[in-house]
């Protein structure tokens, strides 16, 4: 089809909303080395999930055989409030880099919670609900994770109890009020409220908190109060499976204009948004059926990819959850209190970590003043004030374009636009004041988390 006839947005019709998530896993010769439980080091069952999350939301996380699982008709129906999300072309960033890159991104924060995160709350609020549950608890970093899951707990009628990383709670006020519009308590981490709060500000006086820190004290009250579970927004299996509606819906966009994408770009925190959008792109990888080149992009302040150790590790900073074999900074790596506040995590999926370690794909990381500086120039001539967090993919998504327009190869470049920046203006009047630093911690700096790892043979 000739190029002119791609249209500046592509919608797929409500009808082809995807009735079914992709596991990538099914299609990994190299599964995700089990979660352990870490007083026996032996293989987390499903007995030993049960007190901390919802049951049908085990069974996904231990599935690793099942290549596509049913949507419920419910979320389904959800789905249509936002989705399908619109996959679009580039032709204005094109223009301003002269590149002869052709540039694609899915662009999924047109919904109230202003990101991805909703594909996985409204999923897993659902079989919350459906067990008859009172309520979950969380942690948030920049905030959209709390947003979403204020939203879908609400829709349902749950209880939602936030634990904010402290400086994103002081940075993002309003986002934390979008989440009490909701129905959502959100309370700052750490904090005096938990056991382990006490002891994490104990042991670090005046610290800004990380979503280690969050999840330690969220999981602390889900175990302690009867009718509660936990829910996660990243990191999980679980969630990576709900996030593939983005790949999926991506996909399906490009299929109809018959485009295949060179490059596929995500940030990666925890790695939701990248695991769902590259997930059914990976799977033809797997399976041999087409190859693609995939980055994730992380800040070159919490560096969990590129600089990190592939071993077993603490989701939490307050080692109470189960041990995950990814890579990871050390649960004691507590990040500088950098802007992109969804990315400030330890460590990463163990999906997207054994991806990452059969060298499937790359990473990079980058300096958050080069970040801004790329959300700037795209929020220019593209329209989107883009969230921190999407903001990595898009520094990498030009610096590949600008290498096409070196070469004149014609590579066709898709990345994820998770979300959007509106709540994130701080960081964005940081950056414009020139007050934004680029920490990247020193080799010592790591090796304290490193010394903390578990001894795990």
């Amino acid at each position: 089809m000739a190029e002119n006839k791609i249209p500046y947005k592509i919608y797929l019709d409500e009808s082809e909303i995807p009735t079914k998530w992709y596991n990538v896993r099914a299609d990994m010769k190299n599964k995700p080395a089990p979660l352990l439980n870490p007083a026996t080091l032996k293989p987390m069952t499903h007995a030993d999930l049960a007190p901390v999350f919802c049951d049908e939301l085990i069974d996904q996380e231990l599935d690793d055989t099942d290549a596509y699982i049913d949507i419920p008709e419910e979320i389904q129906n959800f789905y249509k409030m936002y989705r399908p999300s619109p996959l679009i072309r580039a032709y204005f960033l094109e223009k301003a880099l002269d590149t002869p890159a052709k540039i694609y991104y899915k662009f999924e924060g047109n919904n109230t919670s202003g990101s991805h995160k909703l594909n996985s709350a409204i999923a897993q609020a659902y079989y919350a609900k459906k067990q008859g549950l009172k309520g979950v608890t969380t942690e948030t970093g920049a905030g959209q994770w709390g947003t979403a899951l204020s939203m879908a707990c609400s829709y349902f009628g749950l209880d939602c109890k936030v634990f904010m990383v402290k400086v994103s709670y002081e940075q993002k006020p309003f986002r934390r009020e979008v989440m009490r519009t909701y129905g959502a308590s959100v309370t700052p981490s750490p904090s005096t409220t938990t056991e382990v709060g006490r002891k994490i500000l104990k042991a670090h006086p005046g610290t800004t908190g990380s979503l280690g820190c969050a999840i330690s004290e969220a999981v602390e009250v889900a175990t302690h109060t009867d009718g509660y579970r936990y829910v996660l927004g990243s990191v999980l299996n679980q969630v990576l499976l709900h996030q593939s509606v983005i790949g999926l819906e991506a996909k399906a966009a490009l299929d109809k204009y018959n485009v295949k994408p060179d490059i596929i770009i995500g940030c990666a925190g925890g790695g939701s948004n990248l695991g769902g959008l590259i997930s059914p792109f990976m799977g033809e990888k797997l399976r041999g059926e087409n190859d693609y080149k995939f980055i994730a992009v992380e800040p070159a302040s919490c560096p969990s990819l590129t600089r990190g150790k592939f071993a077993y590790d603490f989701c939490d900073t307050g080692m109470i959850c189960p041990l995950a074999k990814m890579y990871t900074l050390g649960s004691g790596f507590i990040p500088s209190a950098n802007h992109a506040g969804g990315l400030r995590f330890h460590g990463m999926s163990s999906t997207l970590s054994q991806l990452y370690h059969d060298g499937l794909m790359e990473a990079r990381a980058v300096e958050q003043t080069s970040v801004f500086a790329a959300a700037e120039q795209f929020a220019r001539v593209e329209g989107i004030l883009p969230a921190p967090e999407s903001s990595h993919a898009i520094r990498v998504a030009i610096d590949e374009a600008l290498k096409c327009k070196e070469t004149g190869e014609e590579k066709t470049i898709l990345f994820g636009l998770t979300g959007t920046g509106y709540f994130d203006m701080v960081a964005y009047q940081k950056y414009n004041d020139g007050e934004m630093s680029d920490y990247i911690p020193t080799d010592a700096d790591l090796q304290q988390g490193f010394d903390g790892l578990p001894k795990v043979d």
